[in-house]
Parts: structure tokens; sequence; C-alpha cells
């Protein structure tokens, strides 16, 4: 399989016709305005580090793709299909709204080279999203939906986990919606606060409280078991350090978040197993895909202790199994 790059070009806050309680664009992803000759030079040297066997395509995220003023927007996408035309690129992709969607703009995505829309649905709670100030409703969220499945392009759903007024009942909510909405992909965020947001003066007064970074890793990690189960790669959980975490005031703030959500959905799945078969006081064995071995063991091999803890075990051994994939796993009582 090729191995894929998505080359980005930033367009913060650009297109944004509302502020959300927790954005502030500018500071995750470190860019302020946009020139296309910043744009041209930005995908030049991307694409100057890759292999000629890497998939490319340019994704315009950071904002509100869509929303944008209409000749901008149209100037970035001419300048996409450049790279398309040269052969230098495969297509593009956009991250934008679900209100930042119609059968018009859809039109022009094609035209102009789009294979992947990902839309930011943060939640499908109609609460949630008064409460995050996003502007829109769960409704126009289905539409654009259907709209983007409708028009022939892939879709990526984006989702957030701790959001003001929401709960695990809200986020699993929206974890069901994206896998039956026919999201090909999608991105997992946990809330963190940053300075400058009206998040962050909630914070200070108290109106909002943020996931301490245990919370952030069990309820990630239960969504993460609904798209494992449904069959939708999950391709980015939590920001990463250069994408602002430095920054961040509070929240679940570690680089790692992503990594231990996922380690703990093996814990959940080792439990699962091992729970309808008592067996307290028996060495184990657990079998786990190829390249997963360091997840299941947790880190500072916490899940071994847990399971050690959890079932009286003398010993816990974890053993690749090159036939499982993904969060599959066996166990054996020895």
């Amino acid at each position: 399989m090729k191995k894929h790059c998505n080359i980005p070009v930033f367009v913060p806050h650009l297109g944004c016709p509302h502020a959300c309680v927790f954005c502030d664009q500018r500071a995750i992803s470190g860019h302020g305005d946009l020139s296309l000759e910043k744009a041209r030079e930005e995908i030049g040297r991307i694409l100057s580090s890759l292999s000629p066997d890497t998939e490319r395509e340019i994704a315009f995220f950071g904002g509100s793709f869509t929303c944008i003023e209409r000749e901008r927007m149209l100037a970035l996408c001419r300048l996409g299909r450049e790279y398309i035309q040269s052969g230098a690129v495969s297509a593009l992709r956009c991250s934008t709204r679900p209100d930042g969607i119609d059968g018009e703009t859809l039109s022009v995505l094609k035209e102009y080279g789009f294979s992947t829309v990902e839309l930011g649905v943060q939640s499908v709670s109609d609460p949630v999203l008064a409460a995050c100030r996003r502007g829109h409703t769960f409704a126009d969220t289905e539409r654009a939906c259907r709209l983007v499945r409708a028009a022939g392009l892939s879709l990526v759903g984006q989702m957030m986990i701790g959001l003001p007024a929401a709960d695990p009942a809200s986020e699993l909510a929206t974890a069901r919606f994206l896998s039956s909405a026919g999201a090909s992909a999608v991105r997992v965020y946990p809330t963190v606060v940053f300075s400058g947001t009206a998040l962050a003066a909630d914070t200070a007064s108290g109106r909002y409280q943020p996931l301490s970074t245990e919370e952030a890793i069990e309820r990630t990690a239960a969504v993460l078991d609904v798209f494992d189960r449904a069959g939708v790669p999950v391709i980015r959980v939590g920001l990463c350090e250069g994408e602002g975490l430095r920054a961040a005031a509070a929240g679940p703030n570690d680089p790692a978040l992503g990594e231990r959500a996922m380690s703990r959905l093996f814990l959940r799945r080792a439990r699962e197993a091992l729970d309808p078969l008592a067996p307290a006081g028996r060495d184990l064995a657990i079998e786990v895909p190829r390249g997963a071995l360091s997840r299941m063991i947790g880190r500072h091999r916490e899940n071994l202790f847990a399971l050690k803890r959890i079932y009286n075990a003398k010993n816990v051994k974890v053993i690749e199994n090159p036939f499982l994939k993904e969060y599959n796993i066996q166990v054996k009582i020895i």
C-alpha cells in the first residue's frame, strides 16, 4: 500500500462565520493570514521532501474553507488544480462546517479536483452545539453529510470530547451518527482550553470544567470502540505539539493522549474477553495484532498491572498474532 501524505495549507479563521467558544484557530495552526505565494512556498517545501512513490493530496485545513470569501477560495482551488494537472498531487481536500455545505459549493469543489470533505461535526447534540456557539444545528449536520456523500465525495468526520454541556452519552451518539452517515474516516479531538477563548474565560469563572487527562482517555476510548466496531478508521486522536498544545491553558493537553486512549481500548477489550472466563489466580496470555504490543502493555506497563490486580494473575504475557487486526484480541488462561 502506498504511503499517503496530506500537504496542509492552513486557512485559519478566514471563513468562520462564528467564534466557537473553544476555538483560537490562529494559535492552533500557528498561522495568521494566507497568501497564494505563501501557500505555494509551503506546498513546494513539503513536496520536495516526499519520496516519489508517496500518494499526495493538498489539504486546505485550519478553518472553514467553503465559507471564505469566494474569490479567495477559487484562487486557492485554482492553485490546487495546478498541482493536480502537473501530476504533483492526486487530489485536494478541505475542512469546513456543516452550514458551509450546499449543492453549488460541492459542484465547485468537484470541478477543481477535490476528493474529500472533512466536516467539523463536533457533536450531534443541539444543546452542546448551542453551548459552544456553533451557529448551526444537528439538522444542518445531517443535511451536509448527506450532500457530501450524494456528490460522490469522501466524508471525513471530526468530533470533540468534553465540550461544554457534553457527556459520554452525547459523545457516543456522535460517534454512532458518523459511523452510520457514511464517514470514510474520522478524527477525534478531546477539548483543550486555549488562552484568549471564551472557553478560557468560562474555565476561569468556573462555568466550564475541563476534562482531566484520565477522563479524556476513558471517554475517547469509548468512542474509539464505536468506530472500531463499525469499521470506521480513526486517522487522528488529539492535537499534537505542533498544533499549539504547548500554548494550551487547561484541559487534557497530553501529546500522547491518543496513544493512551488506544491503549485503554485494548484494556477494555481484554476485560471483555476475560470477565466471562473468571480466570482468578491464573496466568494469562493475550494475543494482539502485529504492532500493537506497546498499546496492549500500556504506558509504564499500566495495562499489565491492571490485569494482574483485577484477576489476581501472577503473569500476563502479550504476544503478537499476525492474523488479528485493529483492536481484535484473543486471550488464553494458562
